[in-house]
């Protein structure tokens, strides 16, 4: 079974955006980021909620498109409905059996791409096996929480950890259910 990586960007208090949805403060340049780009590259399979998918929309993405070539993409949602859908979109509803499924079949670890939210949610459930978090050097005092509304208890183990100029480190913990 493949791992689910929860690979986020995150202020130092643990916001996921700024207020308003704002992502100016984050480092957006330099080897930390590469190394991020370098290593989307291993995933076949990407999945989000409906509001990072919608995000996308305001750098270009296209509805029904998908932000990243080079993955299958389930996006899960109970509200979102799309026209038309690229093949390599899919529109899921919140089942947790149906995520199960996706790690017992996937190729590769899949990458949970940003969402407090539905990032919340998967904890809640106990579906996230790892977070990568690129912690960057500031405090964004309010915004999108790292894991939204959740409330659950996990440990982590940290298994590697690297730092990058502009204070970005990327932070690589093993969740400990």
């Amino acid at each position: 079974m493949k791992n689910i990586i929860y690979y986020v960007a995150a202020s130092i208090d643990g916001f996921i955006t700024g207020p308003n949805g704002d992502i100016s403060k984050f480092v957006a340049e330099g080897p930390g980021v590469e190394q991020y780009l370098r290593d989307l590259q291993d995933f076949e399979t990407v999945i989000m909620g409906r509001h990072t998918y919608e995000f996308g929309y305001r750098y270009g993405l296209q509805p029904g498109q998908p932000a990243y070539p080079n993955m299958r993409h389930y996006i899960f949602s109970n509200t979102l409905h799309l026209e038309t859908l690229s093949n390599q979109v899919r529109l899921c509803k919140l089942d947790p059996e149906f995520i199960q499924i996706l790690k017992a079949e996937a190729g590769t670890d899949i990458y949970l791409c940003g969402g407090g939210q539905f990032a919340g949610w998967l904890l809640d459930h106990g579906l996230i096996d790892r977070l990568k978090i690129k912690l960057n050097p500031f405090v964004a005092g309010d915004g999108i929480r790292l894991f939204g509304d959740s409330k659950r208890t996990v440990s982590m183990e940290l298994e590697e950890a690297k730092v990058y100029e502009h204070g970005l480190q990327i932070l690589d913990y093993k969740l400990v259910y």
